[in-house]
C-alpha cells in the first residue's frame, strides 16, 4: 500500500471521529426542527370553526323546533270540548315537546361551552362533531319513545346510551383538542395549567354520561328513580349552583375562587356564553317556525280542481275564499314571529355580552314562539262564536304573552349585570332605557289584554285576536313617538322644574361613545 493510500485512510478515520463528535448535536438540531416543522404543519391543517359552528346551530334549532308538528297538527272534532283535550294534549304533547326542546337546547349550550374551548378544528374533529349532532338529533325520537311508553324501560336505555356516547364523543374532542394545543383558545394556549383545565373540563362532561349510566341501571329495578335521576341530569347546573349557594351560606362566607380556575363550563349563572351562537340558534327557530307556517298552508290550502270544477263552477277565486280565514290567521301568525323577532333583535343589539342565565331565558322564550304554529291551528280550527274558539284564542294569547315576558326577562337579568352585558343606551339611566322597556313590554302587555277583553266580550275573541295582530305593528311604529309623550307627561307631573346641570352626565357619557354608536 502506498504512502497516499494510508494518508488517504488516515483522513477518512479522522472525518468519521469528527462525524461522531458532531452526530449528538446534529441530530438534537433536526430533531427539534422536525418538532417545530410537525407544529407548523399541524397548525397550517387547522380550519376556523365558524362554518362547523353555524351548522351545528342549524341543526339543532331544526330538531328543537320541529318537535312541535305532532302538537300542531293535532286534529279535534267540531263537537268535542276543547278544553278536555287541551288537558290531554298539555300532559303528553305539549310536555314532551317542552322537555324536548329543552334537552336538545341544553345539548347546544354543552356544545357552545365545548367550541369555547376548541377555537380550531381538523377534519377529525369535525368528523367527531358530525358524529355528535347525528346523536343530539335522535334525542327527541328517544324521548318521544319515554313519553309514549313511560313503564318501557327500551326508551330510557335508548335516550341514556345516546347521551353517553354524546359525553364520550365530547370527552374525546377534549383529549383531542389538548393534546395539540394549538386548536385551543389563546386563554388556554398562554397559561401554564393546562393540564388543570383538562382535568376539569372532562370532570364536568362525564358528569352526565354517569348519571345516565345510573338511570339506565336503575331502570331495571325502579322505573320512577330513573326519571328522577334523567330529571336532575336536565337541571344538574341549576340545583348544584343553588347548593353551592346554600352551602356557602350556611358556613357563614363565600369559597374563594381559585387563581387558576377556568371561565368556562362553571355553573354559575353568570358564565359567558358566545353572543354570536345565541343570536343565530335564536335566528333559525324563529326562521324555521315562519317556514312552517307556509309549509301549511301549501299543504291544506291549495282546493282539488275536480272540487273547484263541480262546486264552484270552476272559479279559483271563489273557491280561495272559503280558506279566507286561514290566509289571515297565517299572515297575523307571521306578522308576530316576525315582531318578536325584531323585539330579540333589538335587544341582542345592545347586549356587548350574554350569560348562562340570559340563554336559559331566551330558551324558554324560544319554546314558546315554537309553539305559535299550534296558536296559528287553533285559531282556525274551530266554528265562530263557538266555546272551543274561545279557549282557542286564550291559548294563543298566553303563549305570545310568555314569549314575550321572557324576552323581557333576558334584559331584566342583563340589567343587574348592566355595566358587563349591555351598551350605556339602555342601561338604567341611559337615554334609550325607557324604549327599550317598552318595546319588550309591548307584546306581554298586549296579549294579556287581549285575554283580558276575551274573559268580557267572548263572542268577539277572534275579532279581538286578529286585530290585535294587526295593530301591534302600528303600535311599534308610533312607540317611541308614544314613549317621549308618557315621559314628557310624567316629569310635567313629578319633576316640574328641571336643572340644566341635571342633563350634563349624560350628555358627558353620550358624547364618549363612538361615533358609530352614535349613529346607530
Amino acid at each position: 500500500m502506498g504512502e497516499n493510500d494510508e494518508s488517504e485512510i488516515i483522513e477518512h478515520h479522522d472525518d468519521e471521529e469528527m462525524e461522531k463528535t458532531r452526530t449528538p448535536r446534529y441530530h438534537a438540531h433536526s430533531f427539534l426542527g422536525s418538532v417545530a416543522s410537525s407544529e407548523k404543519d399541524g397548525y397550517s391543517s387547522t380550519q376556523s370553526s365558524h362554518r362547523l359552528l353555524a351548522y351545528s346551530d342549524a341543526l339543532i334549532s331544526i330538531i328543537a323546533t320541529v318537535m312541535i308538528l305532532p302538537v300542531a297538527h293535532t286534529k279535534f272534532q267540531d263537537n268535542e270540548e276543547l278544553k278536555q283535550s287541551i288537558q290531554a294534549l298539555l300532559t303528553t304533547k305539549v310536555a314532551v315537546y317542552l322537555m324536548t326542546f329543552l334537552i336538545v337546547t341544553v345539548a347546544w349550550a354543552a356544545h357552545i361551552r365545548l367550541f369555547q374551548v376548541i377555537k380550531r378544528i381538523d377534519d377529525t374533529l369535525a368528523l367527531l362533531n358530525l358524529a355528535c349532532m347525528m346523536l343530539i338529533t335522535v334525542l327527541p325520537y328517544t324521548f318521544s319513545l319515554m313519553a309514549t311508553f313511560p313503564s318501557n324501560t327500551l326508551g330510557i336505555l335508548l335516550f341514556c346510551a345516546c347521551v353517553m356516547v354524546i359525553g364520550l364523543i365530547q370527552a374525546t374532542i377534549v383529549l383531542y383538542g389538548f393534546s395539540r394545543p394549538f386548536f385551543l383558545n389563546d386563554q388556554i394556549q398562554m397559561s401554564g395549567n393546562q393540564a388543570y383545565y383538562k382535568r376539569h373540563i372532562l370532570e364536568v362532561i362525564m358528569r352526565v354520561p354517569i348519571m345516565c349510566l345510573f338511570a339506565s341501571i336503575f331502570s331495571f329495578i325502579y322505573i320512577q328513580l330513573s326519571y328522577i335521576i334523567l330529571a336532575i341530569v336536565i337541571f344538574l347546573p341549576y340545583i348544584s349552583q343553588c347548593l353551592k349557594w346554600i352551602w356557602n351560606k350556611a358556613i357563614g362566607g363565600q369559597v374563594e375562587d381559585r387563581p387558576d380556575s377556568v371561565p368556562f363550563y362553571t355553573y354559575h349563572p353568570s358564565e359567558p356564553l358566545s353572543k354570536e351562537r345565541v343570536e343565530a340558534f335564536s335566528d333559525g327557530v324563529y326562521a324555521i317556525v315562519a317556514t312552517l307556517l307556509i309549509l301549511d298552508i301549501c299543504k291544506d290550502n291549495v282546493p282539488d280542481p275536480s272540487v273547484v270544477k263541480e262546486e264552484f263552477n270552476d272559479k279559483l277565486l271563489a273557491a280561495l275564499q272559503e280558506y279566507g280565514p286561514e290566509y289571515l290567521a297565517y299572515f297575523g301568525s307571521f306578522v308576530t314571529i316576525g315582531l318578536l323577532w325584531f323585539v330579540h333583535h333589538s335587544l341582542f343589539l345592545h347586549v356587548t355580552k350574554a350569560t348562562r342565565l340570559m340563554g336559559l331565558f331566551n330558551t324558554f322564550s324560544l319554546a314558546f314562539v315554537g309553539g305559535l304554529p299550534l296558536a296559528y291551528h287553533l285559531t282556525h280550527e274551530f266554528p265562530r262564536g263557538s266555546l272551543n274558539e274561545l279557549e282557542a284564542v286564550q291559548i294563543s294569547c298566553v303563549i305570545i304573552f310568555f314569549a314575550g315576558l321572557f324576552q323581557l326577562a333576558i334584559w331584566v337579568t342583563a340589567l343587574f349585570t348592566q355595566h358587563e352585558t349591555l351598551h350605556p343606551y339602555v342601561r338604567y339611566g341611559g337615554r334609550e332605557h325607557a324604549f327599550m322597556l317598552a318595546k319588550l313590554s309591548l307584546y306581554p302587555c298586549v296579549a294579556l289584554g287581549s285575554f283580558a277583553f276575551t274573559c268580557i266580550l267572548s263572542r268577539f275573541s277572534t275579532s279581538i285576536f286578529h286585530m290585535m295582530e294587526i295593530g301591534v305593528p302600528f303600535a311599534f311604529i308610533l312607540l317611541r313617538l308614544l314613549v317621549r309623550v308618557v315621559l314628557a307627561v310624567i316629569r310635567w307631573l313629578f319633576c316640574p322644574v328641571r336643572n340644566d346641570f341635571d342633563s350634563v352626565p349624560v350628555e358627558e357619557e353620550d358624547s364618549q361613545l363612538p361615533i358609530n354608536d352614535i349613529v346607530t
